[in-house]
């Protein structure tokens, strides 16, 4: 079975550190001409609406408000560029599934991630959110074609870990696993996280240190 990730000592201190560098509002992107230049690698941050995405962020980098958050699912609808150190961008991509937005709008959104994805060279990874209380749902299936079919590598993130007994998140990581291992861009290994105790943090941003020194 896919094991949850794991880090050695030295990167989770070293990532701590890099954390620990200011992280600024660069951005927000409408349509791909706006996108910033690509001399800095990259990661993303995807998820359905209500996976809690904003407040992932703003834990991973020990700020209260850098991404907004908001008890209306749907509120990020620009891909938000974040610059981390002067050395990486952090990429907030609108969410998805949110039912009560207007159509029209939610498929410009859903065109914006698709061009973002299929168009990016220095995308390292994405990773893909996904509340442990529920676990993949049918929502995420388009977003896992798109990023199989654009051979963008996705790395499963559970949010909201707190929330559910360690028998259930062992059932929830296990039915991950085994349907992301269907998938040919999926990469193997979980990160189990909680914003609000701070859980699985240190290994997110390990594995973020990581793909920036690829």
């Amino acid at each position: 079975m896919t094991a949850l990730a794991e880090f050695d000592e030295a990167t989770l201190e070293e990532a701590q550190r890099l954390f620990r560098h200011p992280c600024t509002f660069l951005k927000g992107v409408v349509n791909v001409d706006g996108l910033p230049g690509d001399a800095l690698p990259e990661v993303a941050f995807a998820g359905r609406s209500n996976v809690g995405k904003s407040s992932l962020l703003n834990a991973l980098v020990g700020q209260k408000a850098l991404a907004r958050t908001s008890n209306t699912p749907g509120r990020t609808r620009e891909v938000n560029y974040f610059v981390l150190d002067e050395r990486a961008y952090l990429v907030d991509l609108p969410g998805y599934g949110y039912a009560r937005a207007a159509k029209t709008e939610v498929a410009g959104w859903n065109k914006l991630i698709q061009d973002y994805l299929k168009g990016r060279a220095s995308l390292r990874r994405v990773f893909l959110l996904i509340d442990a209380r529920h676990g993949l749902k049918a929502s995420d299936a388009p977003t896992l074609e798109l990023m199989d079919v654009a051979a963008v590598s996705y790395q499963a993130v559970l949010t909201k870990v707190d929330k559910v007994k360690a028998t259930e998140l062992e059932k929830v990581v296990e039915a991950t696993a085994k349907e992301l291992s269907k998938h040919p861009a999926a990469f193997p290994e979980i990160i189990a996280t909680s914003s609000r105790k701070g859980t699985g943090l240190p290994d997110l941003r390990a594995a973020i240190l990581t793909l920036m020194r690829d």
